[in-house]
């Protein structure tokens, strides 16, 4: 059973960031690693997406319902510009002393050699599915808790863009799966489960490969991801209260949409549809956000 708040799936394409501009090496209130974790997630997009549209297209051809096959479209095409403005957003990166041709080369390797050479289609599918959960339930607890509120506007814009069209269609890669691909729950709650603890390791490593270029020593490292592994973890802190948000992919009857609105949604939609700029759209996003 899904709820009333389901959102058309709206590609949006050459939009303009800003991101050629003068942003800061810190840009989130100069916080070293709550920066590169931000950084680090980004360097997975561009391949991440590659690897999501593939997942999904593997079923294209069997699906029968116009309806969902149009969304599998309109999924394709945003998914497409994310990874574009993420590459560019990247190349600062790069700019920066990053080994951004590494990264993305084992990037390429695990999800195109491991996962797919090795796994079926429909427990890549599955994999997609996990991903996406875990991508929309980040897009509606990181913009409600206002964790971009003191990044620089032009970052806080990108990411804001990328959490609305997540949303957006949040439920593609799971409605392929169990409509089309007809995959079974332990498969599906197993890639999950999966997907949780491969993906964190895998920022992790990147993050410490930033720092390390960034010229901080092993210990500064390793106190700095102590610290940011207690402000991710904690009590209250950037995870826990979205746990139940994730926690809800493992009920048997469990289905995107049944997850309610993303706080700043109308707001960001509102703003972009009246001015063209992703910029005053995410400020508007951040506005809408209670306290």
């Amino acid at each position: 059973m899904t709820t009333l708040t389901q959102h058309p799936i709206v590609p949006r394409e050459r939009l303009d960031f800003g991101l050629d501009g003068d942003i800061p090496r810190y840009w989130l209130n100069g916080d070293a690693f709550k920066t590169r974790f931000f950084d680090a997630m980004s360097t997975f997009f561009p391949e991440g997406e590659r690897f999501f549209i593939t997942c999904v297209r593997d079923f294209k051809d069997q699906i029968k319902d116009p309806a969902l096959l149009q969304e599998v479209k309109d999924f394709t095409r945003q998914e497409g510009q994310h990874g574009m403005v993420h590459r560019q957003f990247n190349n600062r990166l790069k700019d920066q002393g990053v080994r951004m041709d590494r990264i993305e080369s084992l990037t390429v390797f695990w999800l195109f050699k491991v996962l797919r050479g090795v796994f079926s289609r429909k427990t890549t599918l599955a994999i997609t599915a996990a991903f996406e959960h875990m991508t929309a339930l980040m897009a509606h607890g990181f913009e409600e808790a206002k964790v971009l509120e003191h990044a620089d506007p032009r970052i806080r814009a990108m990411y804001t863009w990328h959490a609305i069209e997540e949303v957006e269609h949040k439920a593609v890669a799971f409605d392929v799966m169990q409509k089309v691909a007809k995959v079974g729950y332990f498969r599906r709650v197993l890639a999950l489960a999966v997907t949780t603890v491969f993906f964190p390791i895998g920022t992790f490593i990147v993050i410490n490969r930033m720092l390390k270029v960034d010229g901080f020593g092993l210990f500064q490292r390793l106190g700095m991801m102590a610290k940011g592994i207690w402000w991710m973890y904690k009590p209250g802190g950037l995870y826990m209260p979205i746990l139940g948000h994730f926690m809800a992919y493992f009920k048997p009857g469990f289905h995107p949409w049944q997850i309610g609105q993303m706080g700043g949604y109308d707001a960001w939609l509102t703003a972009f549809e009246r001015t063209g700029d992703p910029v005053a759209a995410g400020n508007a996003a951040l506005a809408a956000q209670p306290g």
